[in-house]
């Protein structure tokens, strides 16, 4: 028995065959593993890239996707002589004035600093516009004048409020930007939130709601645009009937209906700019153009710096050479040898 050989009889057959059907139904379930995760793989693979995706209700929005068309374009087209009809301007309509090779004609409008009058006077035509064609009668309480008036008149619950005008949505505008001392670009950025809040929480401007919804698109575009912002206790010094609790409260409201999205890409500042600039040809605005001279082309910047530093160059006389043996005083070159 002590003899490293022993002379007992194993079942060595039976061993082996155990141990290779072990093997095999470890290559088995590694086979299928392996196989599940490809299929995994192949349904990553599969799923659509995010840029090639439909897009959402939210990228659908005039006022976050630049390539969407904004609202008041659409309502603006549903009728274009409802304006000429219900605001009777009387203005005989100016002749556009061509520019020449020696005599250019401008505006004192730009992208970056917009006309403040023709501008007020583009946001409340598109006011107007949400206003005459809106699509639904949805009223917030946040936003009904019923509830919270901004006018004594408005304190009776039984008072009806009849269709704004563009004089009176003008003056409405114009008061505000004037006495909170507002910039124009203000005005471009107040019209994209209030379509923002269109769009998201599915409500029209209607008689007894426009104000109140553009006095709150008018505290964030402040807010937002101006460094030194006017602060709500100041519209109440302009609106005398409300109070600070009440701008409070508009205010958060309207931050989140709109999800408190207050971000404007340059490129919707842009389309809304240019939108609300063929707004006004298409309703015979007041758009003055001038005569282009040298302290407006330098006002509007159309010299860039790189120009007006070379107009200011004493040496831009001098003709170009590949050399500088022709400036005067200085001295000759002289060729370096090169010694091999």
């Amino acid at each position: 028995m002590g003899n490293r050989f022993s002379c007992c009889k194993t079942r060595s057959h039976s061993l082996f065959k155990r141990k290779e059907n072990s093997l095999n139904q470890l290559s088995t379930a590694t086979l299928s593993t392996t196989t599940n995760e490809l299929k995994y793989d192949e349904t990553i693979l599969s799923l659509q890239h995010i840029s090639e995706r439909e897009l959402t209700a939210i990228n659908r929005d005039p006022s976050i996707h630049p390539t969407a068309g904004p609202l008041f374009v659409q309502r603006s087209c549903i009728n274009q002589s409802c304006f000429h009809s219900q605001a009777s301007l009387n203005e005989t309509r100016l002749h556009n004035k061509s520019s020449s090779c020696s005599t250019v004609f401008l505006d004192d409008c730009t992208i970056s600093h917009p006309n403040f009058k023709l501008m007020i006077k583009c946001v409340s035509m598109a006011i107007y516009y949400h206003i005459v064609n809106r699509s639904s009668d949805n009223v917030l309480e946040i936003f009904d004048e019923k509830n919270y008036p901004l006018k004594a008149s408005s304190c009776n619950q039984n008072v009806q409020f009849p269709e704004p005008d563009f004089r009176t949505i003008y003056r409405f505008m114009r008061t505000l930007f004037i006495t909170a001392h507002l910039s124009s670009e203000c005005a471009i950025i107040t019209l994209v939130y209030l379509e923002r809040l269109l769009t998201l929480a599915n409500v029209d401007l209607m008689p007894q709601t426009w104000r109140r919804i553009v006095l709150g698109a008018i505290l964030l575009a402040s807010k937002v645009w101006d460094d030194q912002a006017v602060w709500n206790v100041d519209y109440c010094q302009i609106i005398r009937e409300s109070s600070i609790d009440d701008m409070n409260d508009l205010e958060r409201c309207f931050l989140e209906l709109i999800q408190f999205n207050i971000n404007v890409p340059s490129s919707v500042y842009a389309k809304y700019y240019f939108e609300l600039r063929q707004l006004a040809e298409k309703n015979d605005l007041i758009h003055p153009v001038e005569i282009l001279n040298e302290y407006r082309a330098h006002k509007l910047e159309a010299m860039s710096r790189f120009c007006g530093n070379y107009y200011n160059n004493p040496r831009k006389n001098f003709k170009k050479w590949s050399s500088f043996d022709s400036i005067p005083g200085h001295n000759h070159r002289k060729s370096a040898a090169v010694i091999s």
